[in-house]
């Protein structure tokens, strides 16, 4: 078996414009179960677009973006259907700014030797293949974008916004989702930035400049988010998965009352994932529990319990098709850093 045998079918990613779930969506309003959840998450997400002066916190875990969601994202961001971006740094540097460089993710099977995957240099997530040679190469370049910067602490969002800037010069493809939030100034954060190719990328970068080199401030990180909140006031929460991306946008609300601003929880929120509840972590606690935490309103909240790739094109295409992005106000939050 040759490396080329098991890396000869690209993923494809989803394109919501093309398809319209409306109706789809609408007739599962009148079922029951996980159906009914998924139409009246797909109304919520709707109603953040027609709310005025609402601003939309995407965050997305997991590895929905290897897997066939990445244009799903760009199309939010480009449609002005989300505003801030919280991601674990795997969604934004292994999957999309990998994909920007030229490389690909490739479909597979589970049902594999990985022991022969590891001697071909091949990384595997569940049934997605990744050469590994490529994502050094994601390596070196984020390297490459750290060594030209002033040393200093950058949050991510100003990292991330060196990198769009990167790809509008020496993208292979276009249509990425860091180089659209850049371009539409869309901010994205990714809290635990070093747990991605970036981390060894900036690794490196340190090891070889000593004492002359970037950190990233998570910090950094916590004070923007938090200061988009307030400037926002009122806001909307998009979900995809759990974890650090999804604790970080709510904690916002909790952190702005420490800094002694007053504002009001999150007004609505949807969380599609597939974790359970039983061990008092639901991937951050499920949004009702939330509202203990001073975090989310849940008078306008819904979980889905479903994985995310087989749900999110629905609800995406959906609002999409709706067209109710087409009167959003455009915040721009990453402007209010210049």
């Amino acid at each position: 078996m040759k490396k080329k045998n098991l890396l000869n079918k690209p993923v494809e990613h989803i394109d919501i414009k093309s398809i319209n779930t409306v109706k789809m969506i609408n007739a599962m309003g009148k079922m029951s179960f996980s159906a009914r959840d998924l139409a009246c998450a797909a109304d919520i997400y709707d109603r953040m677009l027609r709310e005025k002066n609402c601003a939309i916190i995407l965050t997305i875990a997991g590895s929905t973006s290897a897997a066939g969601c990445m244009q799903v994202y760009v199309d939010l961001v480009k449609n002005n259907m989300v505003d801030v971006i919280v991601a674990t740094g795997a969604s934004i540097v292994d999957m999309d700014f990998f994909e920007a460089l030229g490389f690909k993710h490739y479909q597979g099977t589970p049902f594999v030797d990985d022991k022969l995957l590891r001697k071909l240099y091949i990384d595997r997530i569940y049934d997605t293949y990744i050469d590994e040679e490529q994502l050094q190469a994601c390596d070196r370049t984020i390297k490459k974008i750290a060594d030209n910067l002033e040393p200093r602490p950058y949050s991510s969002r100003e990292f991330i916004a060196e990198m769009g800037k990167y790809l509008k010069k020496h993208s292979k493809k276009k249509n990425s989702l860091v180089q659209a939030a850049y371009e539409n100034n869309v901010p994205i954060f990714c809290p635990a930035f070093s747990d991605s190719s970036a981390g060894f990328g900036l690794v490196l970068h340190q090891y070889e400049r000593k004492r002359n080199h970037i950190t990233i401030d998570s910090v950094k990180d916590f004070m923007e988010l938090t200061m988009i909140k307030i400037k926002a006031g009122k806001s909307g929460l998009l979900m995809i998965g759990g974890g650090v991306p999804k604790n970080f946008a709510q904690d916002t609300v909790v952190c702005a009352e420490v800094l002694g601003k007053k504002v009001p929880m999150h007004k609505y929120a949807v969380q599609i994932t597939v974790a359970d509840v039983r061990d008092g972590a639901c991937s951050s606690s499920t949004l009702k529990e939330a509202n203990s935490w001073g975090k989310v309103d849940s008078s306008c909240e819904q979980m889905v319990y479903a994985e995310a790739t087989t749900v999110l094109p629905l609800l995406a295409s959906y609002a999409y098709h709706k067209g109710n992005w087409k009167k959003r106000k455009k915040w721009q939050l990453a402007k209010i850093f210049d």
